[in-house]
């Protein structure tokens, strides 16, 4: 009994200091920028949406918006196709074969990110893809795709094999085996790779920082950058900023919670 106690009480100090942050970001978002600089933590006098409509009436956010949605939903989709494809062929190959395929994509997660980006700058602009979008797509895919391919080739090993040997019977080739039943079976595991996808996509800002340089470009964690003053810094104007550009992920969250944790324990639940 009291070690359940204790848990909880952990479990609440845990919550609690994830919470706090996120609460203060979201009340300092409706705060004038004196009431902010009198005391930071205090509630507002009036909740207003001041910071809201000042946010999008002096910068183009609905260009950024737009500009982090097109990254996000182009480069997630590729993502999501490629690694499905080479997690099916992993699946499929012969045990010596999917081993060695797999260990090379698992070789990939431990070589950072950073470690590839003056090669990669320099790549892109020999080709004369500097400042674009594909080229940040492109980029985001192939670096990305070591982490879903591991995570996709998790959750295809629990599917039933007499599925597909039943659809090997019936004369499916193996593209109709992964249209018809490989996707449509791992419906749950997509959608809870495509979540851990868009939160790291939307969220990016290392590769725009690097990629972008164009201010029609610029995409939404790129562009909170440019909220810091050199003397002062707006920072209602700038958490509000935080506010709109979290907004997404936590709808997001909402709607594929049930998708995300099934996935999420799909392999803990295979026996």
């Amino acid at each position: 009994m009291l070690l359940n106690w204790l848990s909880r009480l952990l479990l609440a100090a845990f919550a609690a200091l994830i919470l706090a942050p996120l609460a203060i970001v979201v009340i300092t978002a409706f705060k004038t920028r004196p009431e902010f600089y009198a005391d930071p933590l205090s509630l507002p006098a009036s909740w207003t949406f001041h910071n809201f409509a000042a946010l999008f009436d002096g910068q183009p956010m609905w260009a950024y918006f737009r500009n982090s949605v097109v990254v996000t939903v182009f480069s997630v989709a590729a993502e999501l196709l490629i690694a499905g494809c080479v997690a099916y062929a992993i699946m499929r190959s012969g045990k010596r074969m999917a081993g060695a395929l797999f260990a090379l994509f698992a070789a990939g997660l431990m070589v950072p990110s950073h470690v590839n980006m003056i090669p990669l700058y320099s790549l892109l602009q020999k080709l004369g893809w500097s400042n674009s979008l594909t080229a940040l797509v492109l980029v985001t895919v192939s670096v990305l795709l070591p982490l879903s391919v591991f995570m996709l080739s998790g959750f295809m090993k629990t599917l039933p094999r007499e599925l597909l040997e039943a659809g090997e019977i019936d004369g499916a080739g193996h593209w109709t085996t992964l249209v018809r039943i490989v996707f449509p079976l791992c419906a749950p595991f997509l959608a809870a790779t495509a979540a851990f996808l868009f939160v790291i996509v939307w969220n990016d800002l290392l590769f725009p920082m690097l990629l972008i340089n164009g201010k029609d470009k610029l995409t939404l964690p790129l562009a909170l950058l440019r909220f810091r003053g050199e003397y002062i810094t707006d920072y209602p104007l700038l958490l509000t900023g935080v506010v709109v550009t979290a907004a997404p992920m936590v709808v997001l969250f909402v709607f594929l919670q049930r998708y995300f944790i099934s996935g999420a324990l799909a392999g803990s639940l295979k026996g």
